[in-house]
């Protein structure tokens, strides 16, 4: 049994970053690792999963937490990129450079490294993953670029990929899942909302929310859109649900148009006819692999196309794609097991 700290974009309710959280920790569970996790929420964290939770930013808590595990886990998600903040990649590069300097094993997982935009994050990336034990990437770009830097790094499918989750039982409704989003402007929620009502003017249109902060207030607006363009349309926003209510909601839907990378995996995972936003490339590659059409948010979206597309999709063709999956956890075992 080991002391196992997790390092990542917890504790701020985001439905992919908790969800592959909830993941790495069934898979520690199976040989009764101690597990502790920094967190923006720690109390909610050790509480939903049942596990050792620390605060995140509290300098002295992560210290104790970092000098009493055998192994530092990073990941999954995009954290060490300074696209968003220079400030969240000096943090979680700090914590692995820590964990590193009290001769802790250390572990890359299911990351996406970069963008890296200054000569500080080119600088200081390459140099803690070049010393971590286990490096694993979840996407083509990642892997060249440390490739390029010569570090040794594996390529794994989202870690989501490996959890059975329900197939399809429809209920006759439409997911939508939108974010705050810099081209998510009026004239693209008004064109969606439009071809929304041309196509299925007689559904139920279903709102998901998977990031209260960034996904609630545009999901409003797009239903006061959505209402006012077809007042006689029944919509609802699905929010502050759980995880597990959020993939069994996605998994009745007949159809499913969504911009987060993992409402589309769950959506595809749960053998549901979909059509992805594109709003980062991580998206657009999903879609392209499980042959879905997406939209892209620009002057020139061919929507037409794109929604007659998504009626014409085969369920079993997206379940096929979504068995052809796996994360190797077996990476993994000798450190773990």
């Amino acid at each position: 049994m080991a002391n196992i700290l997790i390092s990542g974009y917890y504790g701020y309710d985001n439905f992919g970053d908790e969800a592959i959280l909830s993941v790495l920790v069934d898979y520690l569970r199976r040989n009764n690792h101690q597990i502790t996790v920094l967190s923006g929420n720690p109390q909610k964290t050790a509480q939903t999963l049942g596990i050792n939770a620390v605060k995140n930013f509290k300098l002295f808590d992560l210290m104790v937490a970092i000098s009493r595990c055998d192994i530092l886990i990073s990941g999954g998600g995009s954290l060490l990129q300074d696209v968003t903040s220079l400030k969240s990649l000096l943090y979680y590069s700090f914590v692995i450079w820590l964990a590193q300097k009290t001769n802790k094993k250390t572990v890359i997982f299911a990351q996406g490294i970069g963008p890296l935009k200054s000569k500080l994050a080119k600088k200081i990336v390459p140099s803690i993953i070049k010393k971590c034990d286990i490096v694993t990437v979840r996407d083509e770009k990642s892997l060249e670029y440390l490739r390029e830097n010569e570090i040794n790094a594996q390529l794994v499918s989202d870690p989501l990929f490996s959890v059975d989750l329900p197939i399809n039982k429809s209920n006759g409704a439409v997911g939508v899942q939108l974010r705050a989003f810099k081209n998510v402007d009026d004239v693209f929620l008004n064109n969606l909302a439009e071809y929304i009502v041309e196509h299925f003017s007689d559904k139920k249109i279903e709102l998901y929310v998977l990031q209260e902060s960034l996904d609630y207030p545009i999901s409003q607006k797009f239903e006061k859109i959505l209402n006012k363009t077809a007042p006689y349309i029944e919509t609802e926003i699905i929010h502050n649900a759980s995880h597990n209510d959020i993939i069994t909601g996605i998994s009745q839907l007949d159809y499913m148009i969504a911009m987060r990378f993992h409402a589309v995996l769950v959506a595809i995972k749960t053998g549901v006819k979909t059509l992805a936003i594109n709003y980062d490339a991580k998206v657009a590659k999903l879609a392209y692999e499980a042959m879905l059409p997406f939209l892209t948010i620009s002057v020139d979206t061919e929507w037409q196309t794109a929604f007659e597309k998504l009626k014409q999709l085969d369920s079993k063709k997206i379940l096929d794609f979504a068995k052809s999956q796996h994360f190797e956890w077996s990476i993994f075992d000798d450190m773990f097991n």
